[in-house]
């Protein structure tokens, strides 16, 4: 086969078709990172000089400082510094269905709310893929207040929460409206439902209260042309079939921590969906050395690459803790060992 563009290498990956080799790329990389490896370069330049195959870019969104320390955003949501490239939620303005009466979500038409995304497009299309960070159905409802309060409304007043899932489903699939317009192909959403125990909401709550929603945002990018990667970290498997059934085109990251199993997840849904991961950056990546390294890649390009239909990637992301030799690692193994023959 001849070499393929990154974007038609993800295309072809997401579509289930043959593609030269595995593909490659991470949702974040922390500057540390991308600093000793390839000093003086942004985060974008790394992506051409390392040989990623897609950059990844949110909607433009204000934000204030206010007191504390905190930053609040045009959601609503309060959110503390982390260190890290994610800032932390800590508050937001849902408490009841009443407060809801003038809660107002970003406008998705908003001027400049899809600066980052045309600049994108414009400087790499058509070379990399451009795959735009939106959300489904958990983050937004679950931020716009306390996490523990959110748990507590979910006994006390689920109406409350399938409203805020609705303003989600509703906001999200309006944004990507306006960024398909604008030529975007591919979308990933950020929502996290489990933790490594299992999923922070019962089997029986995800059905009734947020898979109707999560059907309909992924059929709903899925009517606008898109290529939808889902990311969750954590066990999911006993939510796995409804977030399979929803239309994604991809799972990420099949999460070692939390017991998820790559071979697994391949042999029983690599004939419906591709999947994304999962190189442990929790201890291989952070801890052990290049060489264990260089052998969990290896394994992890074993099992995905039978029938296609997989990215290798770390298993969350490039965080600020990760050995830039075992990165680097990483990268020269996939490109040694993902050829498709």
């Amino acid at each position: 086969m001849k070499k393929l563009s990154s974007e038609e290498r993800i295309i072809r990956t997401l579509q289930g078709r043959d593609v030269d080799r595995v593909p490659t790329f991470e949702w974040t990389i922390d500057q540390k990172v991308i600093q000793a490896l390839t000093p003086g370069l942004d985060s974008e330049e790394f992506c051409y000089e390392m040989g990623l195959d897609a950059i990844c870019v949110d909607c433009d969104y204000e934000s204030e400082g206010i007191e504390g320390g905190l930053i609040r955003d045009e959601w609503g949501m309060i959110k503390q510094d982390s260190g890290q490239i994610l800032s932390y939620p800590v508050d937001g303005p849902i408490r009841t269905m009443k407060d809801l009466e003038n809660y107002v979500p970003p406008a998705p038409n908003k001027p400049d709310r899809y600066r980052s995304v045309e600049r994108a497009l414009e400087t790499h299309a058509g070379k990399k893929a451009v795959i735009l960070h939106l959300n489904d159905v958990f983050s937004i409802p679950s931020r716009l207040m306390p996490f523990d309060h959110f748990m507590m409304l979910l006994m006390d007043e689920p109406e409350t929460v399938k409203t805020l899932v609705d303003i989600s489903v509703n906001t999200n699939l309006a944004m990507a409206e306006e960024a398909v317009k604008r030529g975007i192909q591919f979308v990933y959403t950020g929502d996290d439902y489990a933790y490594n125990s299992g999923p922070m909401i019962s089997p029986t709550q995800f059905r009734e209260i947020f898979y109707p929603g999560l059907k309909a945002v992924m059929g709903g990018y899925k009517d606008l042309g898109l290529l939808t990667i889902k990311h969750t970290d954590g066990n999911i498997m006993p939510l796995i079939d409804m977030i399979i059934d929803s239309g994604i085109d991809c799972l990420d990251p099949i999460d070692p921590v939390a017991g998820m199993d790559l071979k697994l997840i391949k042999k029983m849904y690599g004939d419906k969906i591709a999947v994304k991961g999962n190189v442990d950056c929790a201890h291989t990546l952070t801890f052990k050395s290049v060489e264990e390294t260089v052998e969990e890649t290896k394994q992890c390009l074993e099992i995905g690459m039978v029938g296609g239909r997989y990215i290798i990637s770390s298993s969350n992301s490039i965080h600020s803790e990760v050995k830039p030799e075992n990165y680097r690692a990483m990268i020269e193994t996939i490109k040694a060992f993902g050829v498709y023959m």
